[in-house]
């Protein structure tokens, strides 16, 4: 059995076509949408909804982490626009319908933190099953799979922003972990939280990582827990017990799925 993971594919739909190419199955961790390309500020869909100069100033007030005056600035764009909802829902709908229609079957779905899976029911077809906190059997093996990511303790979602990111409370996400039955494959888009697998060498930052996916990890010992989110990872596989704990990859940028055989 050979099966495709690939996680933060970013809009990148001309990879992602070759995505499945070989495999018996694909395997995907979530973040499709491409929402703000810190590489080339012009894509994205900050980048075609506001161009390339507006989106380099928002990138570098969020890497400076001048919180007041980012917030300010991201407030003065949305307010530029007549219906920002609509406008980032249109961008949103466009990417997917890309997305998705490149998807070879069978493929294995679940969300990231950039993603909108309540729009997700427009596209999937058959031969595309979307799982959260949910498992099911493929080539023998049971995969179980939670998407999302855990909101910061202490954080509050904005919901009423023009777009809303699919962060979970921590009692929601750990609900949909602890939902999940014992499984071979742990399919996730937030890594579980160890150190070395959540900190970003190139933002130079810890990213969030879920206790409770560590502690499935430590109790059910399975075979491979897969994520991704971790863009750049000070180490992007290690070993807990018996489980071998990979990030599947940044796939906008290396292209090349994580090839899962046995």
């Amino acid at each position: 059995m050979r099966v495709h993971v690939v996680s933060d594919v970013h809009g990148n739909v001309e990879a992602f076509k070759r995505a499945g190419d070989g495999a018996d199955a694909l395997v995907v961790l979530g973040d499709l949408i491409d929402f703000v390309d810190y590489h080339d500020h012009g894509n994205g869909i900050l980048g075609r909804i506001f161009g390339a100069e507006k989106v380099a100033r928002f990138a570098e007030l969020r890497r400076s982490r001048r919180g007041p005056e980012f917030g300010n600035y991201v407030r003065s764009l949305w307010d530029s626009l007549t219906d920002p909802a609509q406008t980032v829902a249109d961008a949103v709908r466009e990417q997917y319908a890309e997305l998705f229609a490149v998807m070879t079957a069978p493929t294995y779905l679940t969300p990231g933190n950039v993603d909108a899976p309540h729009l997700w029911p427009e596209f999937a077809r058959e031969g595309i099953q979307v799982l959260d906190g949910e498992a099911t059997e493929i080539g023998g093996l049971r995969f179980g799979f939670v998407g999302g990511v855990r909101l910061p303790e202490g954080a509050v979602l904005r919901r009423h922003s023009a777009w809303v990111p699919h962060l979970l409370e921590s009692e929601d996400y750990d609900r949909l972990v602890a939902a999940l039955p014992e499984v071979d494959v742990l399919c996730s888009h937030q890594p579980p939280a160890v150190p070395e697998l959540t900190y970003d060498v190139v933002a130079r930052r810890p990213e969030l990582g879920a206790p409770s996916l560590l502690e499935r990890i430590r109790t059910d010992r399975p075979r491979w827990s897969l994520f991704g989110h971790v863009h750049q990872p000070l180490a992007p596989r290690m070993r807990i017990g018996r489980t071998e704990c990979v990030n599947a990859g940044h796939f906008q940028r290396t292209e090349k799925p994580y090839v899962l055989r046995w």
